[in-house]
């Protein structure tokens, strides 16, 4: 029986989620989670958590756990808002951005190694595709 492209699609987007999953180890020493919410800090931040969990698509409670075990760890720091004190911003510490600049750059090494055959021009379509179905995902989602 022959597969429809979604299909194939939807099953390389599985295997590739289990395969970065599983290599994850010699992608640096945080989690998918703790990468997500210090890249967007580190892009966007200081952000209140309603706004992170908005932007990596996540229920409050989620958001809360993981930003807090990244406080624990000092990778980030949370301060009331100077215009309403009611509200908590999150921030990345140095330590946070130096874990960060740590994991991003053995992520790097790694795509870079297994994307050394692809051309320029290949490379920059996989990243207009992966760049429009993530932003067609979240379009989705809301």
């Amino acid at each position: 029986m022959k597969l429809d492209p979604l299909q194939l699609i939807e099953y390389e987007i599985a295997l590739l989620v289990r395969l970065t999953t599983a290599h994850s180890p010699r992608l640096g020493s945080l989690d998918r989670s703790e990468y997500l919410i210090l890249c967007e800090l580190d892009e966007n931040g200081p952000l209140a958590i309603n706004m992170l969990a908005e932007k990596l698509m996540l229920n409050i409670s989620t958001a809360s756990r993981q930003v807090g075990a990244l406080e624990t760890k000092k990778y980030i720091h949370r301060y009331p808002d100077p215009n309403n004190g009611r509200i908590s911003l999150m921030e990345i510490t140095q330590e946070g951005q130096d874990i960060l600049t740590k994991v991003q750059k053995a992520r790097y090494a790694v795509y870079k190694e297994i994307l050394q055959e692809w051309s320029e021009e290949e490379l920059k379509q996989l990243e207009n595709n992966l760049t429009r179905l993530n932003h067609d995902f979240k379009k989705w989602g809301n």
